[in-house]
């Protein structure tokens, strides 16, 4: 697993988990697949948990390598995808175009996520990916989506896992957004060090 906390090595090479939540069958896994391997399966066996894949890319001069974390939908599984939370630097939240209560679980998605991270930062980095614009049968309008994103301030995308639209464009920008909130971080650590200088060390008391 990615190491909690930012690293201390300042080479230009950096690990991030990235985390994909959303109800059963939004196509995760689809998502995920086309992304790292370019390949679209029409028959995923539903995914028990979680299941992981990298990626490495650059963004701005920096090397990454982003661990991809395909969770689970399944209610029962609630309680097992929120222990894999941990230690995310983004989250991908998933649903489908055409089933409108996939994207109206999207408010529990976010809350669980947001309740599970420690500390609690509205503005962590996240997306929102709408899958399935392929097919017809459409139930979630594309304005309805963008409202509650904007609403948010959650950077929306339109995608299609099967013909491959918007989304190497969705990961990439979470990508960027993640290595942001990382360098700050980072660059906090660094200045909240402690680091003692002469007049720092302590009086030696007469006895």
């Amino acid at each position: 697993l990615i190491p909690q906390g930012p690293s201390m090595d300042t080479n230009k090479k950096v690990d991030l988990k990235i985390i994909i939540i959303g109800a059963l069958g939004v196509g995760k896994t689809s998502l995920l697949h086309q992304y790292v391997h370019k390949t679209f399966y029409e028959d995923y066996r539903t995914t028990l948990g979680a299941s992981i894949l990298t990626k490495v890319l650059a963004v701005d001069n920096t090397s990454l390598k982003l661990q991809i974390w395909d969770t689970g939908g399944q209610e029962r599984f609630r309680s097992m995808v929120s222990t894999f939370y941990k230690g995310s630097d983004g989250c991908m939240l998933a649903f489908d175009v055409t089933d409108r209560e996939s994207f109206e679980s999207l408010d529990n998605w976010r809350n669980d996520f947001l309740d599970k991270v420690i500390p609690r930062e509205q503005d962590f980095p996240m997306v929102v990916l709408g899958n399935k614009i392929d097919i017809c049968d459409r139930q979630v309008p594309k304005e309805t989506a963008s409202a509650w994103c904007k609403e948010k301030d959650i950077p929306y995308f339109e995608v299609s896992a099967k013909n491959n639209i918007n989304v190497a464009e969705a990961f990439e920008t979470l990508a960027k957004q993640a290595l942001s909130t990382h360098k700050g971080i980072f660059e906090s650590y660094l200045t909240d060090s402690i680091k003692l200088t002469p007049h720092d060390k302590p009086k030696k008391k007469c006895c």
